[in-house]
């Protein structure tokens, strides 16, 4: 009989198998660096200890992601400089604070109830029929008709064309490439207008929408538009590859049938995204000469904040465990740059995993294929069914 410990070693061996797939070298070298903070060439200043890693995040006055090697360097030239990734300062605050009635907890929990439920409760009843289903597919689809209500897109507007789109543009992204070359930029452009083309009339309309509400702000159709973009970016695919890794480590831990009650099946979820951090790192420029953990920075110094070492250096996955206290939800950034989305990340989140602790049997993974080159780890497909 497999020991509990095996199960749980399976479930992660499984799951690094994901990660190498997307980030065939970073996977490697985040394995091998061992020190809190290194400097690394092509690369910039890594920083993976826990704390520093928060400690920076929160810094806005040493640290900025509106900078030589921030998000910015990467993401202005396709979305504009009003997207909240590439902001600082007084403007990033107020632009949070206008879009952040759309994502409040009562908000989203709604819109899940009614555009992504349905999706996840019909995958339940079809395993429970004895068919397979491919978990990766109805996560594209929930997070994509969520995502699309939000912006002002029609539901059923980001499809599979768009989501291969979104893919494409965020597979340009290297943590060695501070930057994309022109040709990149004009090529995500040009998907990203594909992207947005139906979100013009949004902009008109009333303030329930990301492109309303940046009208009320004052804010250009160009400048919506680009918000539209990065919010599709960002909310299709990083929910695309949390949900059917947390899936498939549940179920190759067989520990579906231990979530037994909401607290069991929270806790699992937040062990799981601890150990999977969808978004490997996240980026910083120095805005002065400092230090972090006694390693000398310089004003310009690209800091890459290793998110993904950061929460595993509690230990291996273990859903039994409290590993994730005091962490508080590193896995969604920290300070004011704290992910906007995380509400609507969890209701998705708990939605799915509700809908498959309900199936009858053992979830287990007959086919599963990882999504290649890409930035947040994801599979491709996995396909799951039920055994009794």
């Amino acid at each position: 009989m497999t020991s509990q410990a095996d199960r749980f070693a399976r479930a992660m061996r499984a799951d690094a198998r994901v990660v190498r797939a997307a980030h065939p070298f970073v996977a490697s070298m985040l394995e091998a660096v061992r020190r809190p903070v290194m400097r690394l060439p092509r690369i910039g200043l890594l920083v993976q200890q826990t704390d520093l890693v928060r400690e920076v995040m929160s810094d806005t006055d040493r640290f900025t992601k509106n900078g030589p090697g921030a998000s910015s360097d990467l993401w202005t030239p396709v979305l504009g400089d009003r997207v909240l990734v590439n902001m600082h300062g007084p403007d990033h605050h107020a632009m949070r604070r206008t879009l952040q009635p759309i994502f409040a907890p009562g908000f989203v929990n709604e819109l899940v109830r009614e555009m992504v439920e349905p999706r996840w409760k019909q995958a339940a009843a079809s395993l429970a029929a004895g068919d397979r289903v491919d978990i990766a597919k109805v996560t594209r689809e929930g997070a994509s008709d969520a995502i699309a209500v939000l912006v002002g897109l029609d539901r059923g507007a980001v499809d599979d064309a768009m989501f291969e789109s979104v893919t494409q543009i965020t597979g340009m992204v290297k943590l060695t490439r501070p930057r994309l070359t022109d040709q990149q930029a004009q090529r995500a452009r040009d998907l990203l207008a594909q992207l947005t083309e139906h979100a013009h009339a949004a902009y008109a309309g009333d303030e329930s929408t990301v492109p309303g509400r940046m009208r009320a702000l004052g804010l250009s159709e160009r400048e919506a538009l680009g918000a539209v973009g990065a919010f599709i970016l960002t909310g299709t695919e990083t929910l695309a590859g949390a949900i059917p890794r947390i899936t498939a480590m549940l179920a190759d831990a067989d520990w579906f049938s231990q979530l037994t009650d909401d607290a069991a099946a929270d806790r699992a979820i937040a062990e799981s995204l601890r150990w999977t951090t969808p978004s490997l790192a996240t980026l910083r420029s120095a805005l002065v000469d400092t230090e972090i953990g006694g390693a000398k920075v310089q004003k310009g110094d690209r800091i890459v904040l290793a998110t993904y070492k950061a929460n595993r250096q509690r230990g291996p996955w273990d859903p039994t465990s409290d590993r994730v206290a005091g962490l508080r939800q590193l896995w969604f950034g920290a300070g004011e740059h704290f992910c906007i989305g995380a509400p609507l990340a969890m209701a998705q989140i708990r939605t799915a995993i509700t809908a498959l602790r309900s199936v009858e049997g053992r979830l287990q993974a007959t086919d599963r294929t990882p999504l290649r080159n890409t930035v947040i780890p994801s599979y491709r497909s996995l396909v799951m069914e039920a055994r009794r």
